[in-house]
């Protein structure tokens, strides 16, 4: 019995800023004409016009003191109480839309996050303020990074093939700005040019709606490259999460996705549409080009990347709602995220006719 990925909703939080302003505030804190130019080039070239994070700025808002800086515990302090808030927001947003299931015909709980730690954390909490019942099986996907969403996807289907009557809700948030840090390390600069915040949820079942364009999840593949293991990497220090970040990640993903592909199953004759995760703007130039794939083949990552940023794990989510929307019934999707490994997980979907 197929598993159908019927609803989608996103959230964002309310401080807006402008690359262009984010640019200027972060070059004012360095002397060295070269780092400045460094800042100044990585944010022109990003292909991002705006990103919303749940901090406002980088400097003098809670938890940063005025040179940027905050510990660890700190940044996961606010975690815990924003977090909750948008989690609960979204989850609102979802379930309140119409021909959305009853509240208690949820019966499972999927949240990814890979930005803070909290026990009991935002799924927890998602049961009592949703008003879930709470016999609900929860599980939690943490510090995966930017391709969790797609095993959260992969999961909720396993569920709902094994048991026609389960109703899965998924979450993906991530607070990436609380990690910001201040360094003239290239690595970081690069982690300040693109990562914002935002959440987005999906409902998955057995029951396809009748109201309503959505996917039939069809498949799921993994893999990792090897040669990119040290160039993208998460871990936790004592003024934040560190980030390794490397450039010459679109690199290694341009020179290998097509073999990987291949490798793990996935067929591209079959293929209309791609849903990208942006990680950034080079990562998609380099997947076009190492695809052979039109110009415009992934307009609607650039969307997402333009309007939102690198928002980790629940990015691709905001792809998938942007590409049904541009798409037609019958369609074959191809959605790719990437992570610390390198990882590539893929999930092959089907745009369905209404039931």
């Amino acid at each position: 019995m197929p598993a159908y990925l019927h609803s989608l909703e996103t959230i964002v939080p309310e401080h807006t800023h402008s690359q262009e302003d984010l640019s200027l505030l972060l070059q004012d804190r360095f002397t060295d004409p070269r780092i400045r130019r460094l800042v100044g080039q990585a944010f022109r070239q990003s292909g991002i016009e705006r990103r919303h994070m749940v901090v406002d700025g980088f400097f003098e808002s809670g938890p940063f003191d005025a040179n940027g800086q905050a510990t660890t515990a700190d940044r996961n302090a606010v975690y815990a109480t924003e977090s909750r808030r948008l989690a609960s927001a979204l989850g609102e947003k979802i379930l309140s839309a119409p021909g959305a299931p009853a509240r208690e015909e949820i019966t499972h709980l999927i949240f990814a996050t890979c930005t803070g730690f909290v026990n009991p954390g935002p799924d927890f909490y998602l049961v009592r303020d949703l008003g879930l019942r709470e016999t609900v099986e929860r599980y939690t996907l943490g510090f995966m990074g930017c391709y969790a969403a797609i095993p959260a996807l992969k999961l909720a289907a396993q569920i709902c093939e094994a048991n026609a009557k389960a109703v899965v809700l998924i979450v993906a948030l991530e607070l990436c700005s609380l990690h910001m840090q201040i360094d003239d390390k290239p690595d970081v600069i690069l982690g300040n040019t693109v990562f914002a915040d935002g959440a987005a949820a999906a409902i998955v079942s057995s029951r396809q709606r009748p109201d309503k364009t959505t996917y039939r999840l069809d498949g799921f593949h993994g893999g990792t490259i090897p040669e990119g293991e040290s160039a993208m990497a998460w871990s936790i220090g004592n003024q934040g999460f560190d980030l390794v970040l490397s450039s010459y990640v679109p690199k290694v993903i341009g020179s290998e996705i097509g073999t990987i592909l291949r490798r793990i199953g996935v067929n591209l004759d079959e293929i209309n549409r791609f849903a990208v995760h942006p990680g950034g703007k080079s990562i998609l130039d380099r997947v076009i080009s190492s695809l052979g794939l039109h110009e415009n083949a992934l307009d609607a990552s650039r969307a997402v990347l333009r309007e939102n940023g690198n928002m980790s794990s629940a990015t691709i989510l905001f792809v998938l709602k942007e590409l049904i929307t541009r798409g037609e019934a019958g369609d074959r999707v191809l959605a790719l995220a990437f992570g610390p490994g390198l990882t590539i997980e893929t999930a092959v979907l089907t745009i369905a006719e209404m039931a």
